[in-house]
């Protein structure tokens, strides 16, 4: 009785063992395969707080002052706050959706990057929706449509030039923008027409010009009305309306607001409120920072 036990025992325990090898054998998927299938991109908003970058040196897209006049918001890691149409619409964004707001300083070259490496949520910089940005992030927007134009000192002969083929001598824009490596190429066959290195920013394009290092420069719409203020010894060459014009696409001057690519439900939101305004509501709003953006001594 007790052999037949045993042997009883021992044919259980046996098959018990098949059982487990045949689990332990069948296939299975590559550890984390499953996981990379189905997550997701956050949208950074979770916190219920929006991280936006932006240059903070861009009047009148946006800018840094010592204070919180005017609406200013502060600036992380820094005792002084941004300010400026950038900032204006990222709060109208942040009401609308039930956010807070967080600015974060930045360079124009790493404001793709921090977007891609989630070091900030979105990019409202004044940043054109080209095809090359589109495959690096997702855009929502756009959030303002800014013609190219170009600006000189109102004492240059150039002031009177009625289309970009009268343009000559020396001209600069900042680096990084579609004025400087889409524009000013369509002006290289002009007689006299003399390119120099990019500027580093737009006040380093603005200062160019003020101190005669070049005779005009190329720039969008918003930040040509903006330079007249700061500088009242400048003036507009808008040739949009001519056939002697800069050739650009929609894409070039469309500003839209960068996020993570697959981030789909920050930029819906962002689209969501963007949907409901008109470009008049833009340039309205674009007209409020002008107004106060700071004067350059």
């Amino acid at each position: 009785m007790k052999k037949i036990l045993a042997l009883t025992l021992a044919l259980v325990f046996a098959l018990g063992l098949c059982a487990c090898g045949s689990q332990t054998e069948e296939p299975t998927e590559p550890e984390g395969t499953e996981a990379a299938e189905t997550t997701e991109v956050a949208s950074g908003v979770e916190d219920g707080v929006l991280t936006v970058a932006m240059e903070c040196n861009y009047a009148p897209y946006n800018w840094s002052q010592p204070d919180d006049s005017n609406g200013a918001v502060p600036i992380k890691d820094s005792n002084e706050y941004a300010n400026g149409y950038d900032v204006m619409m990222a709060k109208k964004l942040c009401e609308a959706n039930g956010w807070e707001l967080e600015i974060v300083r930045l360079d124009w070259d790493s404001l793709v990057p921090a977007v891609q490496a989630g070091t900030v949520d979105a990019v409202i910089a004044g940043q054109s929706m080209t095809a090359d940005r589109a495959e690096m992030v997702d855009f929502a927007g756009p959030y303002l449509y800014a013609s190219i134009v170009c600006v000189t000192k109102a004492d240059s002969p150039l002031a009177q030039a009625t289309g970009i083929s009268e343009l000559t001598g020396t001209c600069t824009s900042q680096i990084g923008t579609i004025w400087y490596d889409t524009c000013l190429p369509q002006l290289s066959e002009n007689e006299g027409i003399q390119i120099q290195t990019a500027a580093e920013s737009a006040p380093a394009m603005l200062m160019a010009l003020e101190t005669g290092t070049v005779d005009f420069i190329c720039t969008d719409m918003p930040t040509a009305q903006g330079a007249l203020i700061a500088y009242p010894d400048m003036v507009i060459l808008d040739f949009s309306d001519t056939d002697d014009t800069f050739q650009v696409s929609e894409e070039d001057i469309n500003i839209g607001i960068s996020v993570m690519k697959g981030n789909t439900v920050l930029k819906d939101a962002l689209d969501a409120v963007l949907s409901t305004m008109t470009a008049d509501d833009f340039n309205d709003l674009m007209a409020e920072a002008t107004a106060i953006q700071p004067i350059a001594e």
